[in-house]
């Protein structure tokens, strides 16, 4: 299971879904205290840690993660949109954190993130396992050792049948029965099986053994005659106690190379995963980067010779177009098509803008509502619309991206009007205390919501996803003017500023767009 934690219940919710459709079982907490008392009483294979939160942040949380003997070996991985420094970064893997990813992230590059570990998980299980596997074996020996000890022909017939290495020695130290596998090991009773310079030998672990009167177990390499690969063993040495007196030892060697083998090979997997991760992190960051300066650029430099294209065709239109009659027509759409392009490449350019981080101030949408309308007051009184506003709280953003969204929402509800009805758009607000549409109203909330509900033609919720997406349009061109990238803007303008956005329709019936904004900014 994965916790996710996180003081944004939004956050929270879009990551759940993504990797509860991907098959995850998933809990969460909104602080750090929560996600503590829920490690405390849960099992999880990954966290997925937000850094900034109220009371304890991300690093706290790692550190005292890791300080639970339960939770230790737990992955965490650290989610931030703020803290991207070097220093934060740093911060997140010296406190605990096993990677760092920064938002907005990439979902399949997350879901590619938590597969691996979770088949880190699954093999580190395998791992433990086999290990408890060889700790009860190795206890059970033990077990059969300690009831056999008064009858040494009975103690050294079950020596010579195990699958291990194994030898007795008296009191003194000097060896006195070797079993058959011994001889695969060492040259006669009396040498001991070769160990690297490198490594401890066999002397100094049964002098450590002996020294320390208990039981050992140390872990050795050793080298078979037949082969020149030192192979991993794990050397037990269990005293034989006699009327309180150890009377000999007994010395096993266990074979753990395959075992030893696979977790290095797992440490460099995670190691090798980790760096390709990290660079396709960076990657992804430079190619984002790269793509908004492209559509930026590349949008501003293409109305320079459209600009021309509508200056010459309305001069060769005023000049030549009585002469011409059918000259005029095609003309006519080409100046067409000149405009419709010219607005398109103003939305693109708006739309890249917004990757830009400004600053955020106090703002008081009332105001800027009202200049909106002044502004439309022709296509107003063209559409005989009626218009009502209530008292809207002020708000920290960035006023000329507020304006780009009522701007929109408000085009939009006169541009899809019926023909045989008076335009009626209404605008409410109110404080709420969550970050949801379906909040009750609180006069302290943090969080403001705002309605604008018309009468127009309405449209299925089918399509409330795709309404939201650049380009996509649920009318022809023909029908209604636009580029399709108005609600896109409103929509990435709402996220920016850390809100929600939604709408509520029925064809024929109206529309209401709900917006959900933190009073005091976006700090996530």
């Amino acid at each position: 299971m994965i916790l996710i934690v996180d003081d944004h219940p939004e956050n929270i919710f879009s990551l759940q879904k993504l990797l509860e459709l991907n098959h995850y079982s998933v809990d969460t907490a909104s602080s750090g205290e929560e996600a503590l008392r829920k490690i405390l009483k849960n099992t999880y294979f990954l966290v997925i840690l937000d850094v900034q939160m109220p009371g304890m942040d991300g690093f706290e949380v790692a550190e005292a993660i890791s300080g639970y003997s339960k939770s230790k070996d737990i992955p965490i991985i650290f989610l931030s949109a703020v803290n991207l420094e070097k220093r934060f970064i740093a911060k997140g893997y010296t406190s605990g954190g096993m990677d760092y990813v920064t938002k907005p992230f990439d979902p399949e590059i997350l879901l590619l993130k938590v597969g691996t570990f979770y088949r880190l998980h699954l093999q580190t299980r395998e791992l433990h396992a086999a290990q408890e596997k060889l700790r009860e074996e190795v206890a059970e020996r033990k077990a059969a050792q300690e009831a056999l000890s008064h009858s040494l022909e009975e103690l050294r017939s079950i020596l010579e049948s195990i699958q291990q290495i194994a030898f007795t020695l008296n009191r003194e130290g000097n060896i006195e029965f070797v079993n058959r596998y011994w001889h695969e090991y060492a040259e006669g009773r009396e040498n001991l099986p070769a160990t690297p310079e490198d490594g401890p030998s066999i002397s100094a672990c049964i002098a450590k053994a002996m020294a320390s009167g208990e039981q050992e177990v140390l872990e050795v390499r050793i080298k078979p005659l037949s082969g020149e690969e030192y192979r991993h063993h794990l050397l037990s040495m269990t005293p034989v106690r006699k009327d309180g007196a150890i009377a000999k030892w007994v010395g096993i060697f266990t074979d753990i190379h395959e075992q030893k083998m696979i977790n290095q090979l797992l440490e460099n997997r995670v190691s090798e995963r980790t760096q390709e991760l990290q660079r396709a992190n960076r990657d992804l960051a430079a190619s984002n980067h790269e793509l908004q300066q492209f559509a930026y650029v590349a949008s501003h430099d293409l109305k320079e010779p459209l600009r021309k294209i509508q200056v010459f065709g309305n001069l060769i239109h005023g000049k030549f177009g009585s002469e011409q009659q059918e000259a005029v027509k095609y003309l006519g759409k080409i100046i067409s098509s000149a405009d419709r392009m010219n607005k398109l490449i103003t939305d693109v350019l708006d739309y890249s803008k917004l990757s830009i981080a400004e600053k955020f101030h106090l703002a008081d949408l009332n105001i800027i509502i009202r200049e909106i309308l002044d502004d439309m007051e022709l296509l107003i009184r063209e559409k005989n619309a009626e218009i009502t506003v209530s008292p809207i709280p002020q708000v920290k953003a960035v006023p000329g991206q507020m304006r780009q969204v009522f701007q929109n929402i408000l085009s939009n509800a006169l541009k899809f009007s019926r023909h045989d009805l008076q335009p009626q758009i209404h605008i409410r607000a109110e404080r709420v205390g969550r970050l949801a549409t379906d909040a009750r109203p609180d006069a302290d909330g943090p969080y403001c919501r705002i309605s604008v509900s018309d009468n127009g033609i309405g449209f299925d919720e089918v399509y409330l996803d795709k309404i939201f997406v650049i380009f996509q349009r649920l009318h022809g061109r023909n029908e209604y003017e636009g580029t399709g990238i108005g609600l896109a803007i409103v929509k990435k303008i709402i996220d920016t500023h850390g809100g929600l956005i939604t709408a509520v329709s029925e064809e024929g019936k109206g529309s209401t767009f709900i917006l959900v904004l933190p009073v005091s900014g976006h700090h996530a």
